[in-house]
C-alpha cells in the first residue's frame, strides 16, 4: 500500500472514510479482495508471497491498512509486514493492545505504518504506529494521509489528496466515484515538492503521483471503504493488474 486518506468523524453519517492505493510490483501474485475462506470474517485483498495482505475489514468492524516506509539502506525485514494487517483481522484484542503487542517485535520488520482500528456498537476507535518512531498514536476525529514516510508527512501527493478530501466533504459529495476520481490522480510532483529518499531523482518523480504508472511498478487496486453510523460497512476495490 503506498497511500492512504482517512477521514475519521469529519461526517455525521460516515465516521470513517478510508481511501487507499495499492502499488507493488505486478509480477507479484495477488489475490484480489475476498472473503477468506481459512477466515470467512475477514474481507480483504490477499498477497500470495507472504500471505498477509496490505488492507481488510472484519465483519465486526475492525480494521487496518499498511504502507511501506520507504528507506533503500534498511535492512528486510525477518518477517512479512503484511502479517500485521492480517493478525489484527485475525485476532479478538483490542487496537491498542495489538500494537502493544506489534512494538515489542517491531524491529523483526522491514519499515511499516500501520493503522488499526475499530468501529461498531461498543467502540469507535484508531490507531497508528511505526516502527520508525516507536510510538503508539491513538489518532482523535481528523483528516490523516500516510504514504511512505510517517502519518502525515507533508509529501506533495499526501498534501494534495488530504485536500481533496476534505473538499469533497466540506461539500457532502460522499460518492464512491468521487472518492476513486481522488485515487485516480496521475499529476506529478513539480521538482522542488519532491522529497529525498535516497533512490534517485527519476524514482523519486515516477512515485510522487496518487496512482502510480511504471513499466514494472505501479498503482495495482484501488479501495474506497466507510463506515456508517449505523455500523454498515462499504468495501469496494478496483483492480487494475492483476
Amino acid at each position: 500500500m503506498c497511500v492512504i486518506f482517512l477521514a475519521y468523524k469529519q461526517n455525521a453519517k460516515y465516521p470513517l472514510i478510508l481511501l487507499a492505493n495499492r502499488d507493488e510490483f505486478y509480477d507479484r501474485p495477488t489475490a484480489a479482495a475476498d472473503v477468506w475462506e481459512d477466515y470467512p470474517n475477514i474481507l480483504a485483498g490477499r498477497d500470495l508471497v507472504g500471505n498477509g495482505t496490505w488492507l481488510g475489514v472484519t465483519e465486526s468492524g475492525k480494521f487496518s491498512a499498511l504502507t511501506n516506509y520507504r528507506d533503500p539502506a534498511q535492512e528486510k525485514g525477518e518477517f512479512s509486514r503484511g502479517d500485521l494487517v492480517a493478525d489484527f483481522l485475525k485476532t479478538e484484542i483490542c487496537a491498542k493492545e495489538y500494537l502493544a503487542d506489534v512494538k515489542s517485535r517491531a524491529l523483526k520488520y522491514s519499515g511499516f505504518n500501520l493503522v488499526v482500528g475499530e468501529i461498531n456498537s461498543e467502540r469507535s476507535e484508531l490507531f497508528y504506529f511505526s516502527n520508525q518512531r516507536d510510538e503508539i498514536v491513538e489518532l482523535s476525529g481528523g483528516l490523516y494521509g500516510l504514504s511512505n514516510h510517517l502519518l502525515d508527512t507533508p509529501w506533495r501527493k499526501v498534501e494534495k489528496g488530504k485536500s481533496a478530501l476534505a473538499e469533497l466533504i466540506s461539500k457532502g459529495d460522499l460518492r464512491k466515484e468521487v472518492f476513486f476520481d481522488l485515487l485516480a490522480d496521475k499529476t506529478l510532483a513539480e521538482d522542488h515538492e519532491l522529497p529525498d529518499t535516497g533512490i534517485g531523482y527519476e524514482r523519486e518523480k515516477l512515485l510522487s503521483s496518487i496512482f502510480i504508472e511504471t513499466p514494472i511498478y505501479g498503482t495495482r487496486c484501488s479501495t474506497v471503504l466507510t463506515f456508517t453510523d449505523e455500523f454498515d460497512v462499504d468495501f469496494e476495490e478496483r483492480v487494475f493488474v492483476e
